[in-house]
C-alpha cells in the first residue's frame, strides 16, 4: 500500500468511525497520560474505555479482543484497589521489578502466549495467530506490572506496542496505527517519568 492509498483508507475509516467509538479511544488516550502522570485517575478512565470496547467488539464479532478488554477491565480494578486501598491512606511506590515479579511476568508472558496461540489457531480463523497472541501476552504482564506500580510496565506495553504496530499496518487498521504508535511514545515518557520519580523519591528518603 503507497502513501496515497494508505491517507485515503485513514479518512475513510475516520469517516465511519462512531461516536461511541471515538469515546472508547479517548478514554484510552486518557487513561495513558494519566498513567504517564502517575494520577490514580488512569484506573477509572480506563475502566470507561475498556467497557465500551467491550460493547463494540462484541459487537463486530471480535470475540477474543472483546476478552482481552476483559481482562484490562479486571486489571483495572485490581490496580485501582492496589493504588488506592491496599495500603490505607498511604498510596502505592513506585518502584524497579524484583525477582519474584519478574518471575510471575515471564511466566504471564509464556503461559498467555502458548494458550492464546493454541485458542487462535485451533478455534479462530485468525492468519496472524502468533503474532496476534504476542500482542496480548505482553500487554497482560504489561497491565499487571503497571496495577503493582512496577517502572518496567512501559517496557513489556512497549514490547507489545512494537509488534502491535506492524500487525495493525497489516491488518489495514491505518487508525489504529496512529493510536498504537502514539501509545508507544508516551510510553517511552511514561517511562522516563516514573524512573525520575523512583530517583526522586529515593533523595529525599535519604
Amino acid at each position: 500500500m503507497d502513501t496515497g492509498q494508505w491517507f485515503n483508507v485513514l479518512v475513510e475509516e475516520i469517516k465511519n468511525t462512531s461516536v461511541l467509538e471515538y469515546l472508547g479511544v479517548g478514554f484510552g488516550v486518557a487513561q495513558v497520560l494519566l498513567a504517564k502522570a502517575n494520577k490514580v485517575w488512569l484506573y477509572p478512565t480506563g475502566i470507561i474505555s475498556v467497557l465500551i470496547s467491550i460493547y463494540i467488539f462484541f459487537g463486530a464479532k471480535l470475540y477474543a479482543e472483546a476478552a482481552l478488554n476483559l481482562y484490562y477491565f479486571i486489571m483495572s480494578v485490581y490496580g485501582w484497589w492496589l493504588w488506592a486501598y491496599k495500603r490505607g491512606t498511604i498510596p502505592l511506590q513506585i518502584t524497579k521489578t524484583g525477582k519474584k515479579d519478574w518471575r510471575v511476568t515471564i511466566a504471564i508472558v509464556i503461559i498467555g502466549f502458548f494458550l492464546l496461540w493454541a485458542i487462535l489457531s485451533h478455534f479462530t480463523d485468525s492468519d496472524v495467530p502468533v503474532f496476534d497472541a504476542w500482542v496480548s501476552a505482553t500487554a497482560w504482564a504489561g497491565m499487571w506490572l503497571l496495577a503493582k506500580r512496577k517502572l518496567e510496565n512501559w517496557v513489556l506495553l512497549n514490547i507489545s506496542n512494537a509488534v502491535a504496530i506492524p500487525l495493525l499496518l497489516h491488518k489495514n487498521l491505518p487508525l489504529y496505527t496512529l493510536l498504537t504508535i502514539f501509545l508507544f511514545i508516551f510510553a517511552i515518557q511514561g517511562y522516563l517519568n516514573w524512573e525520575k520519580l523512583i530517583k526522586t523519591h529515593n533523595t529525599n528518603a535519604v
